[in-house]
């Protein structure tokens, strides 16, 4: 590993690479050189303006794939995604191009912080909010992915980290899609991107075809994960009422065939079952 620095902020590397184009988007305020994905993430600023930079091409310290071109077309691959998944809860995509030996999507900078397992105090202070609050970020959750499958999409690799939540003023966004894909999906391989705690069964087997009915189990286990410290056998840690679990426990539900068949169903279960 190598400490690189910029603008006097430090991060790591698996090997030197020359960042210099960087400056081209403004000074860098923040690094994120951690993700699995491959690629590094900078916050920059310019003019007053916040933008947030995901590049491809250099080699990170944490990446899975250690093929450079496949993190590439990756990146590639999601720009469209932003712009036909387009909504007022996801972070907005202003930018892509190819520079500085890789590839470079630009967007605009939402201010708040990741609360999955990757950032263990913030998952730690999101749980413990109120209820009244975790209920509003979570039925958010089902009207963006309501809004996915409706474009004829389905979330690949949705988890706790990918939704930003702002601890001062309650805003929330999703700020990564990169690897939701068309339905239906096929797991080509033993299992495809995702938080084991939230994928559905046939996600984590090889040649499973996954359709909006797998979505629906991750919303109910999202369900879960928020009001149940991720408990999905004991009634004891649910902390709704008994309506909403029974809502949440159809949703994971190891047979397909018994789980709400749409997200729309399975929103509409439980708005049924807030009012009781």
């Amino acid at each position: 590993m190598v400490v690189q620095t910029i603008d006097g902020i430090s991060f790591q590397m698996k090997e030197e690479y020359d960042f210099s184009f960087i400056s081209k988007y403004g000074k860098v305020f923040r690094v994120f050189d951690n993700s699995y994905s491959g690629a590094i993430c900078f916050g920059v600023e310019k003019a007053g303006k916040r933008y947030f930079l995901k590049f491809a091409g250099a080699k990170t310290r944490a990446a899975t794939c250690q093929n450079i071109e496949d993190i590439i077309m990756m990146l590639k691959i999601s720009v469209p995604k932003y712009k036909e998944l387009k909504h007022p809860l996801l972070v907005n995509q202003i930018d892509a191009e190819e520079i500085g030996g890789g590839f470079v999507a630009v967007y605009d900078w939402f201010d708040g912080e990741g609360c999955g397992y990757m950032h263990p105090e913030m998952q730690k202070k999101f749980l413990a909010l109120p209820n009244k609050e975790k209920l509003r970020v979570y039925e958010g959750i089902l009207e963006f992915h309501a809004h996915v499958i409706e474009c004829g999409y389905i979330a690949i690799d949705f988890n706790n980290g990918t939704t930003l939540y702002n601890f001062d003023n309650g805003n929330f966004a999703f700020c990564d899609i990169d690897f939701y894909a068309k339905q239906c999906q096929i797991s080509g391989w033993s299992g495809i991107w995702g938080d084991p705690s939230l994928k559905s069964p046939e996600e984590s087997r090889g040649y499973a075809v996954i359709t909006e009915v797998s979505n629906v189990y991750t919303m109910g286990a999202t369900a879960f994960y928020f009001f149940a410290e991720d408990d999905k056998v004991s009634r004891e840690k649910w902390t709704l009422s008994d309506e909403l679990h029974e809502v949440a426990k159809k949703a994971i539900n190891e047979q397909q065939s018994q789980r709400q068949h749409t997200i729309k169903e399975f929103k509409c279960e439980w708005k049924t079952a807030t009012t009781k």
